[in-house]
């Protein structure tokens, strides 16, 4: 009763108000319709201050920005450009189809170049080594990365031999200056000298095939927790399939491309047995364990090394698992891992019980002076890294190859400096 008495007069509400929401008022639509929008084109902005250059200067780059190369070096296309010359040069080798565990070490060379964005030429002196690497007048270079071919193993092996000796053959810049790599080369040439980043450890036999072009047969200091001096793997059916970063040592004794006093350093890996041993020995290495190191210490490490290596063209090999983790001995009822950030989880084949990277760094500072002809390191796999830190550890221990490379003895201790100083 009381719907059907207000009903009329709702519907002439709504009438009404459609009837005024569709209103517009004339004055204004005629309005709008005749005076045209201003173009856009008719806005011009100015600035009347000072340039970018003028107020702040070059366009410099910070730690973490700029274009990837390591430690902000300059970056060249090496391979396509004949012209170049430089006594170090840093060339990523992305390889990694030749591992019998985790891969991943193809991303290797961005990842170490990453974890070396904070190094900088103008910012690389460090006291343990009382240096900067970027101040003797050497020409350090980033020649990118070698396009490995992911699809055959015996193209990507040669991939990379071609590469490197490609590299290995351009003329360095000191080369009418002291003479470095001169005196051991057998054209009495002086040769720049090349840090590989790899990559798998199987990187090495390409390598060490094109510094025999040039030094004759190499002698190898190799940081790694396992010996990769074995003969075979199961089911190795064909040739190119006894190529793997676990062989290629054994392969490079066959071949006649190494001395016969080389030394392993930071073993601690599972075996078949002792015919392991027996079977390193043959390939010419001397082992030096994980454990050594708190058996007999660093000096007398660095003192084996040394005394092994003599005056040999020697070439240094680090495979990032020769870092691990340690245990801190508090009491005889605890102990506890201690996690240090510059320890090193990214990489295909793990192994407890390593050294730290403080330890690590202690021993190849020790072995400055020695005729290294090149350096690589190995099997960093970024997928299995936490915050970057095996980058960052990569990187670092790179930094230590460059100051190596240029040291003619090992540095002495900062107290031993200050004492001199007085």
């Amino acid at each position: 009763m009381i719907l059907s008495t207000f009903l009329p007069t709702l519907v002439v509400l709504l009438r009404v108000s459609c009837v005024n929401t569709h209103q517009v008022p004339l004055a204004e639509s005629t309005e709008s319709k005749s005076t045209p929008p201003k173009p856009a084109a008719d806005f011009h902005p100015t600035y009347d201050g000072p340039t970018w250059e003028k107020k702040y200067g070059s366009q410099y780059d910070l730690s973490y920005t700029g274009p990837l190369s390591f430690s902000h070096l300059p970056y060249e296309r090496c391979l396509d450009n004949a012209s170049l010359s430089y006594d170090i040069a840093i060339l990523g080798l992305p390889f990694d189809t030749a591992v019998t565990y985790r891969s991943g070490a193809r991303f290797g060379p961005f990842a170490i170049r990453s974890g070396s964005r904070r190094q900088h030429s103008q910012r690389g002196y460090t006291l343990s080594w009382a240096d900067n690497p970027y101040t003797h007048g050497e020409r350090i270079l980033d020649c990118g990365d070698v396009p490995v071919n992911p699809f055959d193993n015996a193209l990507a092996v040669d991939q990379m031999e071609v590469a490197y000796s490609t590299l290995l053959a351009r003329p360095a810049t000191r080369s009418n200056t002291e003479p470095v790599t001169r005196l051991l080369a057998k054209d009495g040439v002086e040769h720049p000298r090349i840090i590989s980043l790899g990559g798998d450890h199987t990187i090495v036999l390409p390598i060490l095939r094109s510094l025999h072009r040039v030094y004759g047969p190499i002698s190898v200091i190799h940081f790694d927790a396992h010996l990769d001096t074995w003969a075979t793997y199961p089911g190795q059916t064909s040739e190119q399939a006894r190529v793997t970063h676990g062989t290629f040592f054994y392969l490079a004794k066959e071949e006649g491309l190494l001395a016969q006093n080389n030394i392993h350093a930071g073993i601690r890996c599972k075996m078949t047995g002792i015919a392991d041993m027996v079977n390193d020995e043959t390939v010419g290495f001397q082992a030096i364990t994980a454990d050594d190191l708190d058996d007999i210490g660093s000096g007398e490490i660095i003192n084996k090394i040394k005394k092994r290596i003599g005056d040999s063209p020697v070439y240094l090999s680090l495979d990032i698992d020769v870092i691990g983790m340690k245990s801190v001995f508090v009491n005889k009822f605890l102990s506890f891992p201690l996690i240090d950030p510059g320890l090193a989880p990214a990489t295909g084949t793990p192994e407890p019980g390593g050294w730290t990277t403080r330890e690590l760094k202690r021993i190849i500072r020790g072995l400055a002076g020695l005729n290294f002809v090149g350096a690589d390191i190995v099997e960093v796999a970024p997928a299995y890294d936490h915050a970057d830190i095996t980058g960052i550890a990569a990187a670092d221990l790179v930094h230590d190859f460059l100051s190596l490379f240029l040291a003619k003895s090992p540095p002495q201790s900062r107290h031993a400096r200050v004492d001199d100083e007085l």
